[in-house]
Formats: structure tokens, C-alpha cells, sequence
């Protein structure tokens, strides 16, 4: 999936920011929702615990990758 752990962090910034357009499809409303989440800790903690489990889902697909990788070349 990624070669480096940071491009691991910004496919997961990435992954996350697609996930609140998909929710949220409005631009405005998004736009207008940035003042209330940028001012509340607990909304921007949230905000890096969903990044943290898109980082972590992409370590755990890397990790499988190299697994694979792995028993082939055993193998």
C-alpha cells in the first residue's frame, strides 16, 4: 500500500477527509461546521482518532503485504 510509514500518515489524512465528504457532502455546511470543530478539544481529538484508525488499517494491510511477500519467497 504505502512504501513509508508518512506516506502511511497522509493516505490516512487523506482516507479521512474523503470519509466527512462522504458524510458531510455539503462544502458549505462543511465550511460552516470548521468554526464549532476547530474550537472544541474533544471534536479535534475525535478528528485524530479517525485518522489514527485509518493509519492503523493501513499498517495492518502493509503488514499482511509484507507477510505475503514473505511466504512467497520461503516458499
Amino acid at each position: 500500500m504505502t512504501e513509508t510509514p508518512e506516506e502511511g500518515r497522509q493516505l490516512a489524512v487523506k482516507m479521512t477527509r474523503l470519509i466527512i465528504k462522504l458524510t458531510q457532502p455539503d462544502e458549505e455546511k462543511r465550511k460552516q461546521l470548521r468554526d464549532v470543530y476547530g474550537n472544541d478539544a474533544m471534536m479535534l481529538i475525535a478528528v485524530g482518532q479517525t485518522v489514527a484508525t485509518e493509519f492503523a488499517t493501513i499498517a495492518a494491510a502493509n503488514n499482511k503485504r509484507a507477510e505475503i511477500a514473505l511466504r512467497r519467497l520461503v516458499l
